[in-house]
């Protein structure tokens, strides 16, 4: 019986959907996180904005076109917030972000009925098993949760309310997980919903756990970081580990002082361009980049020019840009009243240019690096170097293969490198 697990969203999914697969697989089922013909699928799904939303329900429609008798089960955050949007759509099954272990157990009631199933043939190996899984990370990188769930309840945002309040696992359980890694997995990016509330008992605990993994000999990488954990000791700590990746998404949301406010984001400009500054103090050629919202409700033409500014000021690697989704149930849905789809595309629009062109400045910046080699695209390899630009080496090479590179060129949506000879 072959299930294809889809998702949608964060590294945090993904890391979700990736534990799912390996159960399936160790339970005898064919699994993969392909958009393929297959016996069911699971729908690991997004809520952070509307059109999220709107692709979960959509993903349904387009599993059916590979198998239209196929069994749907839909997990994740879009059913956690509003279930019944999936309901009438010949879905077997409507779960949360709680409830992945319970859909294992649903499948398992499935395959009782092997006649009602197309045979898509089997895996005969754990090695096979082992392949299929990481193939989903693309072999060199595995994401590990760290921590789930947030308290910051900034007031576009409807994840804490899905998610629950922080939580964070034990060191002993991170550390045992990343034991098992193949050795074939290069780099582990650590993840979760707030990962810089990772915390050891009551005390935030990111930078000892970092140093903890240092010792798996593995590239170490950070999802997504709030200001507030941007301090000399964590820095300090991290610049003494071998194999940290000097990249920061340092989330920023908005370059204006009122704005943050009434985003409930508790820091200034100043703060965060402090904190930026201390950043390049121990990592000079660090990536730094960022999530920016526009069109926020209470953003003026004005509030949009100092965003404008400030990230100019900042000198960003990229920029991750959202138009301000509605979300009901948050506090600004409540208060504020949604600025018109134009004003929002035309800000956007604003924001790519100089973010492009920001992200240009910093290709050329770099002379040399390293990149972990993930995929083959055409006559090209792909990876990111340790300051996450994406670039593009041909050569001789394989996938999982760190590559030592130079002359960084803007390429496409990256930079188009030459590998060193030795």
């Amino acid at each position: 019986m072959k299930i294809s697990v889809l998702t949608l969203g964060c590294k945090v999914n993904k890391y979700e959907s990736d534990a799912l697969i390996f159960e399936l697989l160790q339970k005898g089922f064919q699994a993969s996180e392909k958009l393929e013909k297959a016996d069911a699928y699971v729908i690991n799904t997004c809520a952070v904005t509307n059109e999220a939303e709107k692709k979960s329900r959509q993903m349904i429609e387009r599993a059916r076109k590979f198998n239209q008798n196929a069994k749907i089960f839909v997990l994740g955050c879009a059913s956690q917030n509003r279930p019944t949007q999936f309901s009438g759509r010949g879905v077997s099954y409507v779960g949360g972000t709680a409830s992945k272990k319970k859909v294992l157990e649903e499948i398992e009631k499935l395959q009782k009925n092997t006649e009602n199933f197309e045979d898509f043939g089997n895996f005969d190996t754990p090695k096979e098993y082992e392949d299929d899984l990481f193939s989903a990370q693309t072999l060199s990188r595995a994401f590990i949760k760290v921590q789930d769930g947030c308290d910051r309840f900034c007031t576009y945002c409807i994840i804490p309310y899905i998610r629950g309040r922080s939580r964070s696992r034990s060191v002993e359980s991170i550390e045992n997980e990343v034991a098992k890694l193949p050795e074939s997995v290069k780099e582990i990016v650590v993840v979760g919903i707030d990962v810089s509330d990772f915390r050891i008992g009551e005390e935030k605990g990111l930078g000892t756990l970092l140093e903890r993994l240092d010792k798996f000999g593995k590239r170490l990488r950070l999802s997504s970081l709030e200001d507030s954990l941007v301090t000399e000791e964590f820095l300090e700590n991290i610049a003494k580990t071998r194999n940290f990746c000097p990249h920061f998404h340092l989330s920023l949301q908005s370059g204006c002082d009122s704005v943050l406010k009434k985003m409930n984001r508790h820091y200034t400009t100043a703060e965060f361009e402090k904190s930026v500054k201390l950043i390049r103090k121990y990592f000079p050629l660090a990536g730094i980049t960022t999530d920016v919202i526009v069109g926020f409700p209470t953003e003026t033409e004005e509030d949009f020019a100092e965003t404008l500014e400030f990230v100019k000021k900042v000198k960003f690697s990229q920029l991750h840009i959202f138009p301000y989704s509605k979300r009901d149930g948050t506090a600004a849905a409540k208060i504020y009243k949604d600025l018109p789809g134009s004003v929002k595309a035309e800000r956007l629009k604003r924001l790519e240019e100089v973010g492009q062109k920001l992200k240009e400045e910093f290709i050329l910046k770099n002379k040399t690096g390293n990149v972990l080699l993930e995929e083959k695209k055409g006559k090209f390899w792909v990876g990111y170097s340790e300051n996450y630009v994406k670039c593009f080496v041909e050569g001789d090479f394989h996938v999982g293969d760190i590559v030592q590179v130079k002359n960084f060129r803007p390429f496409k949506n990256g930079a188009l490198v030459e590998a060193k000879q030795h």
